[in-house]
């Protein structure tokens, strides 16, 4: 009998309507559309509307990859976020509710940059162990909500979305060849905590804080981790680079997705790089690119597609994935 597998069945994203561009920001900020664009790749952001909480975007990319999948309904939402509506209760029940959905599980995952991957396997593995058979795997963010817009350095990079995939119980192939998720690869390392956090929170400042970074720190480590977690998940596939079709990474900033693809001798094209138009939305950053790259046509059912990001924590992690 063949292993269970969790095949990605429908994706879908949302994009709030303000767009903010670089030039925009100039008025406010001492910077550029040139100083932006040459250290990050990115031109433009969009931004939550006043009255838009994370849950609005969630639910709007959850409604659409539902759609795809044919579905009214899953097993479980997973919702990848570091941007919740409220403290508690999680805001997954309330996209849970929102899709009509009264049975099942619902509950906020929370990795930072790295939410969607560690959502995904989440998922993947009570799939897999037979426990349920559907997944609604979500990642969305309203970082426009913990930025610093006084600091260049940091309010530049970031914008708010959400995208969605649909997880379904398959019959899976030993050999690779089936569709599906093939495997997931997670880590973190807490001794890098201070370099990139939120300085508030409940038991601490009794605040929300607002996000603070080591910029070269991150970027160092980060170079580094996901060629280690990309050659990790190809080696447990006894697969080579070659075979990848198409990487879809954390849109974090284009030079760490340059060094990214320098150290796994890859062509930049085959990289879905949305960086430049969305910003680095964090948990939302994967699903978005991958319902974009779906949509268009780029990637096709059966191609063999890798996820990677890196956040927060740190934390960072891999998925490979047959479509």
């Amino acid at each position: 009998m063949a292993p269970i597998r969790s095949v990605i069945a429908g994706v879908g994203s949302y994009l709030p309507a303000r767009l903010v561009t670089n030039a925009e920001l100039a008025l406010a900020l001492d910077t550029s559309d040139e100083w932006i664009t040459e250290r990050t790749g990115i031109r433009q952001r969009h931004l939550a509307a006043d009255d838009e909480k994370t849950s609005d975007l969630a639910i709007a990319a959850a409604r659409k990859a539902l759609a795809v999948a044919g579905r009214s309904a899953v097993d479980m939402i997973v919702l990848a976020t570091a941007t919740p509506d409220n403290t508690f209760p999680a805001t997954a029940t309330r996209v849970q509710a929102a899709l009509g959905m009264t049975s099942g599980a619902a509950f906020d995952l929370q990795a930072v940059c790295s939410g969607f991957i560690y959502g995904l396997a989440t998922a993947d593995n009570f799939i897999r162990s037979g426990q349920i058979k559907s997944a609604l795997v979500i990642g969305a963010e309203t970082f426009s909500r913990i930025l610093d817009w006084k600091d260049r350095g940091t309010c530049v990079l970031f914008g708010d979305g959400a995208g969605a995939v649909v997880l379904e119980a398959r019959d899976g192939q030993v050999n690779g060849e089936g569709r599906g998720i093939l495997s997931t690869h997670l880590h973190s390392d807490g001794r890098y905590y201070d370099l990139l956090q939120v300085d508030g929170g409940p038991s601490s400042s009794r605040s929300v804080g607002v996000l603070k970074m080591e910029g070269r720190e991150v970027f160092r480590h980060a170079v580094v981790n996901l060629a280690a977690v990309v050659h990790e998940a190809l080696a447990a596939n006894n697969l080579t680079a070659d075979a990848v079709d198409w990487v879809v990474p954390h849109q974090a900033n284009k030079r760490i997705l340059e060094g990214t693809a320098r150290k796994l001798n890859l062509p930049q094209d085959r990289f879905v790089i949305t960086v430049d138009r969305h910003a680095n939305t964090s948990a939302a950053s994967i699903p978005l690119a991958l319902a974009e790259a779906v949509g268009d046509g780029r990637i096709k059912p059966g191609q063999l597609v890798l996820l990677e990001a890196m956040g927060g924590g740190f934390t960072w992690g891999a998925a490979l994935v047959r479509m």
